[in-house]
């Protein structure tokens, strides 16, 4: 890093000398995660500290080294925004974790910012059949745009499944809400033997059941994704590529823009669905 770098803010650094970072596994890496603890603010009365040391929706911050990590001249800011979390996290789900086949099909509940990064990834992977699914009639229509072949609300589903896979269930069905109820939902629409890869971050208090007999005898893998399920720097690489080629579309997620002081807005956009990422500009 130098003075007057470009950087985007990786809010899981890796700290490169633990046994996830020397497997290539960075996104597991709690040594970095644990030890960015610089304060991001300081103020009187005592120091601040940001969520998962980096801190956001400030003017400046202070955040650990290997939070900052340089980008091209050529990536605007708003586009490294959206890799430094969420693009990252769906596209490597669909590339590193689940690894989708061509001509495979797929279904991703839960479309927005990430899911709609999920859909990109199975798109580029070569999925033929990609079917999204969200309560939010805009989001449906949003994840047409960017590659889904078919939207429907959560009650549809079953419908899809059964006209597209002839009821065998999908190939490959994403859960990006973080709900065991709809984790659920994602494994029974899951083929035998196919793959259910959850990517939606949940409660600790929330379980997820699934009986011993159907876990053997259904043979379905179930693949947690964590911010991508691969190396962090070469998955924002790939990212950045796979923007530069036109193969994926990230200015289009940024459906809104606000002010640095109308940042409740963007939060009440993120809660109702209204967006699908909001950029808060200076």
């Amino acid at each position: 890093l130098s003075a007057g770098d470009r950087v985007l803010v990786c809010w899981l650094p890796a700290c490169g000398a633990c046994p996830s970072c020397k497997r290539g596994q960075t996104q597991l890496c709690l040594a970095g995660f644990m030890n960015a603890g610089t304060p991001n603010f300081k103020r009187p009365g005592g120091d601040v500290f940001g969520f998962a040391g980096t801190g956001t929706f400030t003017e400046e911050v202070v955040v650990g080294a290997g939070c900052a990590v340089p980008i091209p001249d050529d990536v605007p800011f708003e586009i490294a925004a959206l890799i430094g979390c969420g693009v990252t996290t769906g596209l490597g789900a669909a590339i590193n974790t689940a690894e989708v086949e061509a001509g495979s099909s797929v279904a991703v509940i839960g479309c927005g910012g990430v899911g709609i990064s999920t859909i990109q990834g199975a798109r580029v992977q070569g999925a033929a059949q990609i079917v999204a699914v969200d309560p939010v009639a805009s989001r449906r229509e949003a994840a047409l745009r960017f590659g889904a072949t078919e939207a429907v609300a959560p009650d549809g589903l079953a419908d899809a499944q059964q006209r597209i896979t002839g009821g065998e269930g999908f190939d490959y069905v994403f859960e990006v809400v973080g709900k065991s109820a709809t984790a659920r939902t994602a494994y029974e629409q899951t083929r035998r033997g196919g793959t259910l890869c959850v990517v939606g971050a949940g409660a600790m208090d929330d379980h997820f059941q699934v009986n011993m007999f159907e876990l053997f005898f259904d043979e379905k893998r179930i693949l947690p994704s964590m911010y991508g399920g691969g190396d962090v720097l070469r998955s924002y690489e790939r990212a950045i590529a796979l923007w530069r080629a036109g193969r994926i579309d990230l200015e289009s997620m940024i459906t809104h823009r606000v002010r640095l002081e109308e940042v409740n807005d963007a939060l009440d956009q993120m809660r109702t669905g209204e967006s699908l990422r909001t950029c808060i500009e200076l």
